[in-house]
């Protein structure tokens, strides 16, 4: 589930003359701006800095190699060797490399609901098995009951229709997941 935005607290100091800082203190968000900062930019900078650690902390509060454990174990699959947040995927949801065992999981998926970023896990643990898009891999990822949801989801978001999920570049993913065949 995702996590409950934290509260903002902006402080403005006349000691800083160009610097924006922020972090979490005791469950609220501090935001440090110059005093002499015009508003429209103060705003903008807080938004930047808050959707940043908002984003940061989503992906903290997901284990993902327990998840991937899980998985892994419900739908006979391998669990990888290593499983990892990725700040560089901007154009995909996910990647695996067979030859290793890694995968690595977009950040863009840290808000979504759980079903979702299990779905996306279970098609890159089913690239360890088939590193193509086969229809032996898509037998492998069906064992995952939500699979066809799952990437109707992707694909809305892909299209910009997420709602009011607003960290997704609507415009520039390229899933690996592929569409649905007629």
């Amino acid at each position: 589930m995702p996590l409950h935005p934290l509260p903002v607290r902006v402080i403005e100091s006349s000691r800083r003359k160009k610097t924006v800082a922020a972090r979490i203190v005791d469950g609220t968000i501090e935001v440090r701006v110059p005093a002499s900062m015009r508003a429209t930019e103060r705003e903008r900078h807080v938004a930047d800095l808050v959707q940043r650690l908002e984003k940061k902390r989503a992906k903290g509060a997901v284990d993902l190699a327990d998840r991937a454990r899980a998985l892994a174990r419900r739908h006979d699959l391998p669990a990888p060797r290593s499983i990892v947040w990725s700040d560089r995927q901007n154009r995909r949801w996910g990647s695996c490399t067979p030859a290793t065992g890694s995968v690595r999981i977009s950040h863009r998926l840290a808000d979504v609901p759980h079903w979702v970023l299990d779905y996306v896990i279970v098609h890159e643990l089913a690239h360890l098995v088939v590193p193509d898009h086969s229809p032996r891999f898509h037998e492998l990822v069906a064992r995952y009951p939500k699979a066809e949801r799952a990437e109707g989801f992707l694909i809305a978001v892909s299209l910009g229709h997420a709602g009011t999920i607003g960290t997704f570049d609507a415009a520039a993913p390229d899933s690996c997941v592929d569409e649905p065949s007629s």
